[in-house]
């Protein structure tokens, strides 16, 4: 198969995975507050990223000790022995990618609670415009008409699916929040795809995002904690311990080194538009996902729903992946 072609195919797979983590999180930061009542949804929030790219970085950095140690055994004694320490430009690529990502979802977050769930999921995926926009300039090169009609398409199904009432869009502190994230987002996705990284070993580079991650959010969840006490008590039941493990197992080891393997198979602008498809995928999971959480956990939790919106939304951010895929292969300054 198409390397490009097989590329996308795996991050729309790790957008499908992602998906699940949108209940996980509602879950785990509903237990949460039952546990530690009185603290805010940002510090759960925080804590939550924390915790999860903590034990990321430390099962990765066991895991690469475990493959260095499994394929220099494999190879026999001749070679130069295989290490599980980074090299100055993995340093460079995973702390870029960590920093840049777990800005984003801090910003995200906060601005979630000044501002409309809907006008949140529209104004994060401006990345997808926001990426062309930068090649654009960067390349001297107007994209071509496959670019930006995808863009728009994808634009189109943003808004449709996330339900934006314009009459409530303006400019306040969640929205502008928000598209500062969006703009993180971007600069995670063009960093991860620098050419100067493209020798980098994708498990230690991620291992660094991991620890990058977990870095940014620790200061943060300890000032936002109304005790000091409630950090471990937020997190502290058999339920929250069962829905973190799927998080952290299925949405976040199985996922993001995947994405940061074969994002650089294909451009920027295709991984952002290719990246839109998370909303799809999250609003199918959460007709049935929600409901399964509530009978194991007693949390009230309901299920959505189908309606035109998922549809309308759906079939234009689809639509928008399946006409960039169809395209030939780019010149080397395309986007």
């Amino acid at each position: 198969m198409n390397p490009r072609i097989t590329a996308s195919l795996v991050l729309i797979g790790t957008c499908a995975l992602w998906a699940f983590s949108f209940p996980l999180l509602k879950s785990i930061e509903q237990l949460g507050q039952r546990n530690a009542p009185g603290n805010s949804s940002l510090f759960l929030s925080t804590l939550l990223v924390a915790c999860r790219f903590t034990c990321a970085a430390g099962l990765f950095l066991i895991g690469n000790g475990i493959r260095c140690r499994w394929r220099q055994r494999s190879r026999g004694d001749g070679g130069r022995p295989l290490s599980v320490r980074p090299t100055p430009l993995e340093w460079q690529q995973g702390l870029g990618i960590g920093i840049f990502g777990s800005l984003g979802l801090i910003l995200q977050m906060d601005g979630l609670a000044y501002t409309e769930g809907s006008v949140s999921a529209f104004l994060t995926q401006g990345y997808a415009v926001l990426i062309p926009i930068w090649v654009t300039l960067t390349a001297r090169r107007l994209p071509g008409w496959t670019v930006a009609g995808a863009c728009l398409l994808v634009g189109l199904g943003a808004a449709v699916l996330a339900g934006v009432r314009w009459n409530h869009l303006h400019l306040g502190r969640g929205e502008l929040e928000t598209l500062a994230g969006s703009v993180l987002f971007a600069g995670q996705i063009l960093w991860l795809e620098r050419p100067q990284f493209a020798g980098n070993d994708s498990v230690r580079s991620t291992t660094v995002m991991f620890g990058a991650m977990a870095l940014t959010a620790w200061p943060l969840a300890f000032a936002l904690a109304r005790d000091p006490h409630d950090i471990v008590k937020a997190v502290s039941s058999i339920e929250i311990a069962s829905l973190f493990a799927l998080l952290l197992f299925g949405c976040t080891l199985a996922t993001f080194p995947l994405a940061n393997h074969w994002q650089p198979k294909v451009t920027a602008t295709q991984a952002g538009l290719l990246y839109c498809t998370e909303p799809v995928f999250t609003s199918v999971v959460c007709l049935f996902v929600p409901g399964w959480i509530s009978k194991a956990t007693g949390l009230n939790y309901p299920d959505e729903f189908v309606h035109l919106r998922l549809i309308l939304g759906g079939s234009c951010i689809l639509a928008a992946n399946v006409w960039i895929l169809l395209q030939p292969p780019p010149k080397p300054l395309d986007s």
